[in-house]
């Protein structure tokens, strides 16, 4: 049986968080408002009008290529993309073509074979659509989303499988969020993907015939359309049928994905120079001014974590895939630090990415809704560190904290949860519970070493979980073997 190959490259649509649209001045900002109340001559493509270049759309995008490591281009050209559709005005959509404002970079994702290397061709600016609602028949339009900057980063086909395209697709949403040019949620159409998937003989040099899979909004989707797609070519290859060159959708419900046309190229679009834009020129100096705003982004904010810090890779991984969530981090440190409270910072690195990641989950909040400051994190960690209340006494107080937002000290002191590590009065507490086990003593003290920690569940519970553990056990052995 022939092996295959798989070859993938994406296409990824960006909203930029602008103010206004991408050449008007209308709010850019429709999520909640009724349907086409954020449109004006211009994107409604009434006859006269002029387009304006959005300036902070042109920033972010050169931002964004510049921690794509694209080259910013001398000069840039707006080009009419000439398509109809009932969601898009002007019969065509603003867009960039041959001479695109970012250039030839790339991004790093980690495999199971190492760290990759993905070629990013181009980064360019164009314009978003109208949305469509199809009901009982007929078609609604809504034009508040037409118009809004749209940025699209387009890969090398350099992907070789459908996890690759999401580890790329997590890695470059956690870089956006970074730089703050988008939010980037796919839920809510913010990042869109298109896939492009060929498969090849393995060893073969020449593409497959490619597929294209339109408007992907999850990760979820992503994965299991290209598995999809990618099994169902090599299927027809192996038994000597043709793959077409068509453009599919994704069919959730069903699982497969279905023909929506024939692929159109780029001469179907008949791209030309957008005559009422002049060309694009970037300053240089303008470009740097640009660059000295670039944040440390997640790659090289892990490996600090891990070398001055002393993480390991897992846990600095966890920490800097949200900017947020690193930056809650360093302020924890920062806290301690400050106070001198003496923490260990894999300690506090293990608190934020188990205990407090898993009331997040749970309760399905963002590091911003969650009401426990750095500072008041930091004082709980410093009470548990200095043996005060134990570690499950720990977590009941953070999770009240969680909801509450009040400090540790407080907590602690209204449920009474103070550790008791005074070994007179906890050998008093283990005098009484080793004076109702008598044959869980014989079973310990005839090589059952398992019964020690039996016993110190027993003498926990006396103290209702109070008693400092290491005092405990510690007891236990002098005194069992005493005996």
């Amino acid at each position: 049986m022939t092996a295959y190959e798989t070859v993938i490259g994406l296409e990824v649509h960006v909203q930029l968080q602008t103010a206004s649209k991408m050449f008007c001045s209308c709010s850019a900002n429709y999520a909640a408002a009724a349907p086409n109340t954020h449109v004006c001559p211009v994107c409604m493509a009434l006859p006269g009008v002029l387009p304006v270049i959005n300036r902070v759309a042109v920033e972010k995008t050169i931002l964004t290529g510049l921690a794509l490591h694209c080259r910013i281009a001398e000069e840039a050209v707006f080009a009419r993309k000439n398509y109809h559709y009932a969601d898009l005005p002007k019969g065509y959509q603003i867009s960039q073509y041959e001479l695109p404002l970012c250039l030839g970079g790339w991004l790093e994702i980690e495999t199971e074979a190492g760290n990759k290397r993905i070629g990013i061709t181009r980064a360019h600016l164009e314009e978003d659509t109208g949305k469509l609602t199809h009901v009982d028949g007929y078609s609604l339009v809504d034009l508040n989303r037409a118009g809004v900057p749209l940025l699209e980063i387009v890969s090398e086909p350099e992907l070789r499988s459908a996890q690759e395209a999401r580890v790329y697709l997590t890695k470059l949403q956690s870089i956006l969020r970074y730089l703050h040019v988008s939010a980037a949620d796919m839920e809510k159409g913010q990042m869109r993907c298109e896939a492009n998937v060929s498969v090849r003989p393995a060893g073969q040099q020449a593409f497959g015939t490619k597929v294209e899979i339109k408007n992907l909004n999850s990760f979820r989707a992503v994965k299991q359309s290209l598995d999809y797609e990618v099994a169902r070519q090599t299927a027809l290859l192996e038994v000597g049928r043709q793959v077409v060159q068509v453009t599919m959708g994704w069919d959730e419900e069903h699982g497969h994905t279905v023909v929506q046309r024939v692929k159109e190229s780029s001469d179907d679009y008949r791209y030309f120079p957008e005559p009422d834009l002049p060309p694009l020129s970037p300053l240089r100096a303008w470009v740097a001014e640009i660059e000295a705003y670039l944040p440390e982004l997640p790659d090289a904010k892990a490996e600090r974590f891990v070398v001055q810090l002393g993480l390991d890779r897992r846990d600095a991984s966890l920490l800097v895939a949200e900017r947020a969530v690193a930056e809650y981090f360093e302020a924890v440190v920062q806290a301690a630090q400050r106070r001198e409270l003496g923490l260990q910072l894999r300690n506090i690195a293990n608190w934020i990415t188990g205990e407090l990641f898993r009331l997040m989950n749970a309760a399905g909040r963002s590091i911003a809704a969650v009401p426990v400051t750095p500072e008041q994190f930091a004082e709980l960690l410093a009470l548990t560190a200095a043996g005060k209340i134990n570690l499950n006494s720990a977590k009941k107080v953070l999770g009240i904290m969680f909801e509450t937002g009040r400090p540790a000290a407080d907590v602690v002191q209204e449920l009474g949860l103070v550790q008791v590590s005074d070994s007179g009065a906890l050998s008093q507490v283990v005098a009484r519970v080793l004076e109702r086990y008598p044959d869980e003593i014989a079973k310990y003290r005839a090589g059952k070493g398992g019964m020690l920690d039996w016993l110190m569940g027993q003498v926990m519970r006396e103290s209702r979980g109070k008693a400092n553990p290491n005092v405990v056990r510690e007891l236990l052995q002098k005194v069992l073997a005493e005996g």
